[in-house]
């Protein structure tokens, strides 16, 4: 057996006794932040709607919304939505994959990974998955391909609620469809905020699991503690200052140029890439006593853990941005009320 496995069966093994859950990442008031940053960042050529003091509420609160599910046990519900709200990127490597590799659908990668087990038995012995009621254990993670597919349900939202007030939408159709985007908007944003937590991009989730010649924290509650825990004892997040250091939204790049119309999986790709380069980083401070919340040392890591919430908050602004900017007419739509147009003058 691999180290990698045999780090992977540890961590399940512990998983199991101490009943840690996947899917929770920044406490509700740090995806509230990621979304207000993103509301903040939206030039004036965005829709005003969004900025009306009930729809940035109401964007605000849907931002905890995923979390909330989690809260139900029922197992369909848990087996679809837990691998939605991270990815272990080291874990790839079990699969001869890296993140440059994967397939932008995210059924193709579920299916590879059931393929390769079946090729390479010795490597995935019985029981290395662990309790498994939600079938959720043997996924390496599914995030980025649900950035991609929420910054598509959005774009097509502004899809028809352009289409209806161009082409004779009633005032009814156009106020549900901008209802409608609000809560993608907030959907997307629950994502991009958990792809900059770095410790939702890793196998080390928990705690250091395997080899740990730095000492890193093997404690579990870690995971909880930069969640949330350590901003509540420090006061919070400064977001007024935050809003200062953002630039305007604009169109998503990659690789220096403006990504194309299939191109946001890899952007998202890319983005989590990052975070996970900031994992070491964040357990450095932890172990230098720089995320305890004591003394003027304890909170040298507040502007660590508020960096990745801009971070999560401009990128969430520019998918947003790009979403309304490229929203193609809805053709079918615009048939449609055309049709009920001439109806009605018959």
């Amino acid at each position: 057996m691999s180290k990698r496995i045999a780090m992977k069966l540890l961590r399940i093994i512990l998983v199991w006794r101490l009943g840690i859950s996947f899917v929770q990442a920044w406490d509700y008031e740090g995806h509230r932040v990621v979304n207000q940053l993103a509301l903040a960042s939206l030039p004036t050529n965005f829709p005003a709607f969004v900025q009306e003091p009930p729809a940035a509420e109401r964007i605000a609160f849907l931002a905890g919304e995923p979390d909330r599910w989690r809260n139900m046990q029922d197992l369909p519900l848990r087996h679809c939505n837990g691998p939605d709200h991270y990815i272990d990127l080291e874990e790839l490597a079990d699969y001869d994959l890296k993140p440059e590799d994967l397939p932008v659908f995210r059924y193709d990668f579920v299916a590879s990974l059931a393929l390769y087990r079946q090729a390479h038995p010795a490597k995935f012995p019985p029981g290395i998955f662990g309790k498994n009621e939600d079938h959720t254990r043997e996924v390496v993670g599914l995030m980025p391909w649900s950035i991609a597919e929420q910054y598509a349900r959005l774009k097509s939202a502004f899809s028809y609620l352009r289409t209806f007030q161009e082409s004779g939408g009633t005032p009814e159709e156009i106020a549900n469809a901008q209802a409608d985007i609000l809560v993608y908007m907030a959907l997307l944003g629950h994502m991009v905020g958990d792809a900059g937590q770095p410790l939702h991009t890793t196998l080390h989730h928990h705690g250091w699991v395997g080899v740990n010649p730095r000492g890193y924290s093997t404690n579990s509650r870690i995971h909880s503690w930069i969640d949330g825990g350590y901003l509540q004892k420090v006061g919070g997040v400064d977001l007024p200052s935050l809003k200062a250091r953002l630039r305007p939204a604009q169109l998503v790049a990659l690789d220096g140029r403006e990504a194309r119309q299939n191109e946001i999986f890899k952007v998202a790709v890319q983005f989590i890439v990052e975070q996970n380069r900031q994992v070491e980083p964040l357990y450095q401070l932890d172990k230098a006593g720089k995320l305890s919340g004591n003394g003027t040392v304890g909170l040298e890591g507040k502007a660590f853990l508020e960096g990745q919430l801009r971070r999560s908050g401009q990128l969430l602004g520019d998918l947003w941005y790009t979403a309304w900017e490229k929203a193609p007419a809805d053709t079918f739509l615009r048939g449609q009320l055309a049709r009920r147009q001439r109806q009605a003058k018959e």
